[in-house]
């Protein structure tokens, strides 16, 4: 059965993914590292050693054709779609071939401008119509 796999460290939208599982019948798994441990009901808990990376190899390990993987992560979203998982990230943009190739250059170029010295944008503070734009997205992958 095809599941939820939630990168869980700083994600602030568990809470709305458990609900909405629950509403569709989908099982939910939460992957931590040791400094972001967290429960919720409704969802099972997996907690990893700190580590760079250390909770993107053991979910992307974890993922079968068809599981949803909630990340903002596009590196783990671009290993989730070569296993023919489906990566949403936290404002309900859906990874996909289409996109992947141009975030992780785009990531690419902040990395060496930073890198270099120079300072990039921080994210705009969460509003609620990121939340609105999370739930309608994963509303539609779960009725599909």
């Amino acid at each position: 059965m095809a599941k939820i796999l939630i990168d869980a460290d700083g994600c602030p939208v568990v809470d709305l993914t458990i609900g909405l599982a629950k509403r569709f019948n989908w099982p939910v798994l939460l992957i931590c590292d040791t400094s972001h441990e967290m429960y919720r009901e409704g969802a099972e808990t997996l907690t990893v050693s700190k580590g760079a990376d250390a909770v993107d190899f053991v979910l992307v390990n974890r993922v079968h054709p068809g599981d949803i993987v909630v990340t903002q992560d596009y590196g783990l979203a671009a290993m989730v779609l070569a296993k023919r998982g489906v990566p949403i990230d936290q404002n309900g943009r859906v990874y996909d071939e289409g996109n992947i190739e141009q975030l992780l250059h785009g990531r690419h170029v902040a990395k060496k401008i930073r890198q270099s010295g120079g300072r990039m944008k921080g994210p705009k503070k969460r509003q609620q119509a990121d939340n609105d734009k999370f739930r309608d997205s994963l509303t539609r992958i779960l009725e599909a």
